[in-house]
C-alpha cells in the first residue's frame, strides 16, 4: 500500500455493533481533523450476521458521544468476499477476526489484513477486547485503545510531510 494516497478501510469485529463501528467513527473523525477526508474513507463490518441492520450498541454510542464521535448513521453489516475488492485495508479488532479475514481473503485480492492496533505504540499488536458482556467502563477502555490505534494508523498511512 502506497502511503499518503487514497485509502479505503474496513474495520472488522464480530457483530459490528461495538468495536468496529467505534473504530469507523473514530477513524473518520480523526481523518477529517487531519484534512484527509478526500484521501481516506472508512466503513465497518462484522464476521457474523448477528445484528445486520441494527444500530451500534447504546453503550458504544454513549461512550463515543461523550468524546464527540457520532455513530448514529452506522448500521451493522456482515463482511463479504467483495469487501476484499472494495477496500484496501481490513483492520481486525482481534486475532480471531484476523484469522477469519485471512481465511476469507481471495487469492486474487491485494487488500491488506492487519490488526487494528498493528502500529499502536501503547497497545502494540494487542487485541481490542469485546466490551459487550462487561461493565460500562469497558466501552470507555475500548475507546481509549481505538483512539490511540486510529492515531498511530493514520500516522503510519499518512506520514507528515516535512515543512519547508
Amino acid at each position: 500500500m502506497e502511503k499518503g494516497k487514497n485509502i479505503k478501510v474496513c474495520v472488522v469485529c464480530t457483530g459490528n455493533i461495538c468495536r468496529s463501528p467505534t473504530g469507523e467513527a473514530v477513524l473518520k473523525k480523526k481523518a477529517k481533523e487531519r484534512g484527509l477526508q478526500t484521501l481516506f474513507s472508512c466503513s465497518s463490518a462484522g464476521t457474523h450476521a448477528y445484528h445486520v441492520g441494527e444500530m451500534p450498541d447504546t453503550r458504544s454510542i454513549s461512550a463515543a458521544e461523550n468524546r464527540g464521535y457520532n455513530m448514529t448513521s452506522i448500521r451493522a453489516q456482515k463482511i463479504s468476499e467483495t469487501d476484499f475488492e472494495n477496500f484496501d485495508i481490513l483492520l481486525a479488532m482481534d486475532f480471531e477476526h484476523l484469522n477469519t479475514l485471512n481465511n476469507m481473503k481471495p487469492a486474487s485480492s491485494s487488500a491488506e489484513v492487519l490488526l487494528f492496533l498493528e502500529f499502536s505504540q501503547k497497545f502494540s499488536r494487542q487485541a481490542v477486547p469485546d466490551p459487550y458482556y462487561g461493565a460500562t467502563n469497558g466501552f470507555t477502555n475500548v475507546l481509549d485503545m481505538i483512539e490511540e490505534g486510529a492515531d498511530t494508523f493514520l500516522d503510519q498511512m499518512y506520514p507528515a510531510r516535512p515543512s519547508m
